[in-house]
């Protein structure tokens, strides 16, 4: 089952970093919850995400925007995933959490972290294989990066 588990972050991460973003919400459940939020406000268990999608057809609209009605430097991410721990394991739903770091290349070619933290997932098996029903993107600083359209 990890195997399974870690191809299902592999899948994420690459629908991210190749710029198939109409793909990210496929990776979730119809009532999926997606925040990101700085782990300040996790640790001190304020209800405060940056960005908040309750269900996919947010997902689909926030790709959308992106696509078609925000202007901006399209960022080129590469995520770097590592220490996938599942939690807890109960036959059709696991917890588990990964730790992730975020490098951004912009056009003029210089690289730099973007963003590290960890990923907080319930992920349930569907026929479609696994599924996250929550991922919680727990960001370690408290600064906010720009450019935070895109999904991590």
């Amino acid at each position: 089952m990890r195997w399974q588990l870690l191809e299902l972050q592999d899948a994420y991460i690459a629908a991210i970093d190749d710029d198939r973003l109409e793909d990210w919400p496929r990776f979730f459940t119809d009532n999926a919850l997606y925040e990101i939020i700085p782990k300040e406000n996790e640790d001190l268990s304020l209800p405060a995400p940056i960005l908040r999608c309750d269900n996919a057809a947010m997902m689909r609209d926030r790709v959308a925007s992106l696509r078609h009605a925000n202007i901006f430097e399209q960022p080129t991410y590469r995520h770097m995933i590592s220490g996938l721990r599942v939690l807890e394991e109960t036959g059709e739903t696991a917890v588990m959490r990964t730790n992730y770091l975020v490098v951004n290349t912009s056009l003029e070619g210089s690289t730099s972290v973007y963003q590290a933290g960890i990923y907080k997932d319930v992920v349930v098996r569907t026929e479609a294989g696994w599924k996250f029903r929550e991922k919680r993107v727990v960001y370690d600083t408290s600064r906010v990066q720009t450019l935070l359209a895109y999904p991590i």
